[in-house]
């Protein structure tokens, strides 16, 4: 049935807004009369919310997402809890859409709720918005309704999106600090050279006296970038631009990802973070019920890493041929060992979802260790390093005038 959004005044004068299923706009009218309130405007929502919307003009018009990552973590734990409470879904979808504080969540709940009235799988409704609900998100729900444990499913993807949502905040926080102090550090540097020095050079452009070698370095390289420093600033964004176009290839991106996992932190970094990451998939398509091979080929798209895509996937053809998990992923050498070890451990036990989500979490606890170390090392050392910059700037500056002084005595 139709969703209608609609505005509308009770008969104490309040403006009440909201969503209704009708037939049609006259009937979702009459529905309103029926409530005793008065319509003032009716509209149907469109089929797409959530996605690209068509514009006036033709081509598409740009939406933003309903959901962010921190929205949707919060609404499917609402969901779990009002569906494990023995709510039916369709009640719980209309609480929700009741509930929500903004029109376009509104709408997209009473979107969500009207086709799963009409019929439609919950999974199949949500596979309609592929921009609020990943294939994941969308393949796990299938496999709780197949299951019927729906409920206990809600709970552990909302568990799985908090712990993700958890550790990209960590990462983020963790490389905050550091990004400040270094564009703080550029700010400075770059007043000090085009701005002070040129000042300086002013005073002693009259004097035929030889220069100190660091002065004349610092005016030099001062006078360079006002000169210059557009056609730099144009040179590092075409190199930008080609880097992205060029990382847009696959072979080249699967190279550049292959010898970013060589480095030697970062690289340990990305290898543990996709790793926890794939683990916490595959864990959870694996407890819901999807089949190995299927969660296998959802948990390898998760991996933002390129080549351990690659490796994943040719770790789902080994599988298919009849070699057990661990067996596979021990053959691929850019997934830690720990992840085939706890692998092994549960395909022998027969708690495979079990120790993939134990793997997940040591190494979700790895990356954390490794950013913590990293910011605290880069911390005192662009300190260290801003300090000699501007000591170099302000040596340059000042040595000329101690000549000076010592020509005066």
């Amino acid at each position: 049935m139709p969703v209608y959004s609609f505005e509308a005044i009770s008969a104490a004068g309040d403006t009440r807004k909201g969503v209704i299923e009708a037939d049609s706009a006259k009937a979702a009218r009459g529905l309103l009369r029926a409530q005793a309130l008065v319509p003032l405007k009716v509209d149907l929502v469109s089929a797409q919310a959530g996605s690209d919307r068509p514009a006036r003009g033709g081509g598409t018009r740009r939406q933003r997402r309903v959901f962010n990552a921190t929205a949707l973590a919060i609404w499917t734990r609402q969901l779990a809890g009002l569906v494990s409470s023995g709510l039916p879904l369709e009640r719980a979808l209309s609480s929700l859409s009741d509930e929500a504080d903004k029109a376009p969540e509104r709408e997209l709940v009473a979107l969500l709720r009207a086709e799963v009235n009409g019929g439609t799988p919950f999974a199949k409704a949500l596979a309609q918005h592929p921009r609020e609900f990943s294939d994941i998100f969308v393949a796990v729900i299938g496999a709780g309704e197949q299951s019927g444990n729906l409920g206990l499913v809600l709970e552990r993807l909302a568990d799985d999106l908090e712990e993700q949502h958890a550790l990209k905040s960590k990462l983020i926080g963790a490389a905050l600090y550091p990004a400040i102090v270094s564009l703080v550090a550029i700010v400075i540097v770059l007043f000090l050279v085009t701005y002070v020095v040129p000042q300086v050079a002013s005073v002693f452009a009259g004097s035929k006296r030889a220069l100190p070698l660091l002065t004349v370095i610092m005016i030099n390289t001062s006078s360079f970038l006002r000169s210059y420093g557009w056609l730099l600033l144009i040179t590092l964004a075409a190199g930008v631009v080609g880097a992205r176009l060029a990382l847009a290839r696959d072979p080249i991106r699967e190279k550049f990802d292959a010898a970013w996992l060589n480095l030697p932190i970062l690289g340990k970094m990305s290898r543990s973070y996709n790793s926890a990451r794939f683990a916490s998939t595959l864990a959870m398509l694996a407890s819901a019920g999807v089949p190995i091979l299927k969660a296998l080929q959802a948990a390898a798209h998760t991996l933002s890493n390129r080549a351990m895509r690659t490796d994943a996937l040719d770790a789902l053809v080994l599988v298919r041929e009849g070699a057990p998990l661990a067996s596979a992923l021990a053959q691929k050498k850019r997934f830690p060992g720990l992840l085939a070890m706890f692998a092994r451990l549960g395909e022998q036990t027969g708690t495979l979802p079990l120790m993939l989500q134990r793997a997940a979490k040591q190494l979700s606890t790895e990356v954390q260790r490794r950013a913590l170390q990293l910011a605290t090392l880069l911390e005192p050392l662009l300190i260290v390093v801003m300090g000699l910059v501007v000591m170099l700037i302000v040596l340059a500056v000042l040595m000329p005038i101690i000549q000076l002084n010592q020509l005066v005595r």
